[in-house]
């Protein structure tokens, strides 16, 4: 057990609800969390939640805003919260639209109060820094009560993608069958078996580790949304509601392209930095060999290019945005087309 869940089991959380998660209704609230700064010795910050309840049923815990600049969870969100009613729930469900809110109101990835990475920092601190702490209070208070949760996410600024849906391999294989079959539900153009980077510290990890069913999305990116993104956000959110039981109606359909990341080939990563010049576009087919993108040497004007060429079949799913990079970067995401589990 690490020094950080020890912390979180043994000490309360300096985060208030205002709002009662078990009464039924709507309520429009706040996270509360004291922070105390230069320009207000005794601040708070106030993550704006949502709770509409009726009755009996499942919990769905919906959030956005993990990252600071990306953008269709919260306006898919924020929408959810203002027109959502309690008659037509059976259940609960929590909207959280911005959970990273100080990285939200700033526009960054991180949190301009402490560079926190709120994705990186679970289960967090209840006496650690305020990503931290705003870590802890999901994991030890909002995790706890759903049974489905979806975090969208769009590729910010550095990043853009193909819209999907995506779910985890899983170790227990019932526990992942529940959470495909809630990516699917969810209807974007494209659902991903997704292979993470680093799943270390991820609210996903956090999540899954807690036996609920996950979804995740990448949305888009550039750090700004789209009329389609957003469209496919609110729909998505509104076809896993109904999946979960806790709406009725007929979910929207549309086409899905299944895409799996088998392995770390997947990800083309740059060795050098320099300026990116991308030789195919996002949902173009590769074939292995073939040239994705160059990086070239911007410190003169006969610098080398180097450059990089996909090692597996597949579709442009993910790149680097927008045209500068570093070493380490990620460049590329390939996803391999494969038939939908049935």
């Amino acid at each position: 057990m690490s020094a950080s869940t020890i912390s979180s089991d043994l000490r309360p959380s300096p985060v208030a609800a205002s709002v009662d998660f078990e009464r039924d209704g709507v309520q429009h609230g706040h996270l509360k969390l004291p922070y105390s700064r230069d320009d207000s010795a005794w601040g708070a910050l106030m993550l704006p939640i949502a709770v509409v309840k009726r009755g009996k049923g499942p919990t769905v815990l919906l959030t956005g805003a993990n990252h600071g600049d990306e953008y269709e969870g919260p306006v898919a969100l924020f929408d959810l919260a203002r027109t959502l009613v309690a008659d037509a729930v059976s259940g609960r469900v929590i909207i959280l639209p911005a959970m990273n809110y100080p990285a939200f109101r700033a526009g960054t990835r991180t949190s301009p109060i402490d560079k926190g990475n709120l994705n990186r920092l679970f289960p967090g601190r209840p006496d650690g820094t305020v990503t931290q702490k705003i870590a802890d209070y999901i994991q030890r208070h909002l995790l706890p009560l759903a049974d489905y949760v979806l975090d969208i996410h769009s590729g910010g600024r550095t990043l853009e993608f193909l819209p999907f849906a995506a779910a985890h391999r899983l170790p227990d294989a019932a526990q992942e069958a529940r959470c495909v079959r809630a990516m699917m539900a969810f209807n974007a153009p494209y659902s991903m078996m997704l292979r993470e980077l680093d799943a270390v510290g991820t609210y996903d990890t956090a999540a899954e580790e807690m036996g609920k069913v996950f979804v995740t999305t990448e949305l888009g990116g550039g750090g700004t949304a789209r009329a389609e993104t957003v469209a496919i956000a609110k729909r998505g959110v509104r076809n896993l509601l109904i999946h979960a039981g806790v709406l009725e109606g007929e979910p929207e359909r549309s086409p899905s392209s299944f895409l799996d990341m088998p392995d770390g080939d997947c990800y083309i990563g740059s060795l050098g930095g320099g300026l990116v010049e991308l030789a195919v576009d996002l949902g173009a087919r590769l074939r292995r060999g073939d040239l994705v993108a160059r990086v070239h040497d911007v410190e003169r004007t006969a610098g080398a290019v180097a450059e990089y060429r996909a090692a597996r079949d597949g579709v442009l799913a993910g790149r680097h945005f927008p045209g500068l990079v570093q070493t380490g970067d990620t460049l590329a995401v390939i996803g391999v087309p494969t038939a939908a589990p049935t």
